[in-house]
């Protein structure tokens, strides 16, 4: 690496004059990849990738090139430098930062799987097949996804950053179908970690419950469709908060839409006082939790929402720049192919003082909503499907029913949190989709919440 170090230094020295900016990253992965379908292994690979990207401003005109051939380094920046010239036409904004210059590597609990053979991890992924094809007749097809990398990345800035970060990304997905003839249902589960392989050893009774929603799924009535007041499980609850309101405190998206600008203003209340909202790649652990971003700004905790009210968003350096703002340590990219943007890392609602089983007092009908199997939002309206639910009915969890989607506006639903449990559960299952960087990995975290007038999607009288 001190070849490397070199190199982007001298290409520094070279350069730096000729824009108000410039930052050169190197990345260096090597990963596998196993997808078994129904017991037969469909695809299975390993692989080595190496490339870099440079980024350079001139006068807030941004010029952007990667190359993976480490001699096309001076080419690739001339590149950028002359595109960054062409558009360049304002002025520079970006927040200052302290100048670093370092090596580290996220801390391990486990094993890294770069150290494991092929074999191990195929045997993994066959045995958790079987429990799913094994689990029931109905089951008519299964799927298991197993994916690792372990990532060396070298950032060098013009201002004198030298920042080297080192890391392991392990995932698995586990899908279940069950049919009747007639009906078909469907289970997964989702698990993730940067601390070891053993974090994917033993999740039978995980995998199992995705087989065990669907076959059972088949036989639940449809929820009725209507307005309830729900109870909402903490993975739901986590996926809630990334998606609906997450990206919502991403500041690009805030900058580039004046509209939004007006709605996410600092100070507005958007919940009650006991709701309390963070982001931060600086817990330690966590899927989204890093070091430094893919700009050299050290990774921070951002407090979105304090008391109910919104108190801060997520920051690349030029949008804090902008917004006259701090810098969060936010800007993220998914590989050396695509420029950092500004992106979650792991986003939680703060732990409340309700007992859990005291979220359900009082309801004489409601929903209560766990896990997920997907969703989608648009600006400030969401729609989420639980992975299982049950109806409440007098208080008292009552009989599951199946296909309910929960749906609403974000800050309405907000709003309408009526108390927050003292559990709480982080998922690590995440893997985030923005601007064409999908999978980027992250956490979600929260309790047990419970909001009211939450319109419940099923079947009609």
């Amino acid at each position: 690496m001190t070849d490397y170090r070199n190199l982007l230094a001298d290409a520094i020295k070279r350069y730096r004059s000729q824009v108000d900016f410039l930052c050169l990253r190197l990345e260096f992965v090597e990963g596998t990849s196993i997808l078994m379908r129904n017991g037969k292994i469909e695809s299975i690979s390993e692989g080595t990738s190496r490339g870099g990207q440079v980024r350079a401003c001139h006068r807030g005109g941004w010029g952007f090139a990667t190359f993976n051939d480490f001699q096309q380094l001076f080419n690739a920046i001339e590149d950028a430098i002359t595109t960054a010239k062409t558009i360049g036409e304002d002025k520079t904004y970006l927040a200052p930062v302290e100048v670093v210059e370092t090596s580290c590597q996220l801390p391990l609990s486990g094993t890294n799987p770069r150290y494991l053979p092929l074999s191990r991890k195929k045997e993994l992924v066959s045995h958790y097949s079987q429990i799913l094809q094994g689990y029931h007749p109905a089951i008519t097809s299964s799927t298991v996804r197993y994916s690792d990398s372990s990532s060396k990345v070298i950032l060098a800035t013009s201002e004198g950053s030298m920042i080297e970060q080192e890391w392991i990304d392990c995932e698995m997905r586990f899908s279940a179908v069950a049919s009747d003839g007639t009906i078909v249902q469907t289970g997964r589960e989702t698990t993730g970690t940067r601390r070891g392989f053993e974090d994917l050893v033993g999740l039978d009774k995980q995998v199992e419950g995705a087989a065990r929603r669907a076959v059972e799924a088949l036989k639940y009535p449809t929820v009725k469709g209507g307005c309830y007041t729900v109870v909402i499980d903490p993975i739901l609850a986590g996926l809630f908060v990334h998606e609906a309101f997450g990206h919502l405190s991403e500041a690009d998206m805030v900058y580039e839409n004046p509209d939004l600008l007006e709605v996410m203003t600092i100070g507005r209340r958007f919940g009650p006082e006991f709701l309390q909202i963070y982001d931060g790649a600086q817990p330690e652990g966590h899927r989204g939790s890093y070091y430094y971003d893919d700009e050299g700004v050290p990774a921070s905790v951002t407090q979105l929402i304090k008391d109910g009210v919104l108190v801060g968003r997520l920051h690349s350096r030029e949008t804090a720049g902008k917004l006259g703002e701090k810098p969060t340590g936010n800007a993220r990219c998914l590989n050396y192919h695509y420029p950092p943007i500004v992106r979650m890392t792991n986003t939680w609602i703060g732990r409340g003082n309700t007992p859990v089983a005291d979220l359900f007092n009082d309801i004489k009908e409601g929903v209560y909503a766990a896990n997920w199997l997907g969703g989608m939002t648009n600006g400030e309206m969401f729609t989420f499907t639980a992975g299982e639910a049950w109806m409440i009915r007098n208080g008292k969890i009552a009989e599951p029913v199946k296909n309910v989607t929960l749906s609403g506006n974000v800050f309405k639903t907000l709003a309408n949190i009526e108390a927050i449990g003292d559990d709480f559960f982080w998922d690590e299952s995440g893997g985030c989709g923005k601007g064409g960087q999908n999978g980027l990995p992250v956490g979600c975290g929260s309790p047990s919440l419970r909001i009211r007038d939450v319109v419940v999607g099923g079947e009609g009288d």
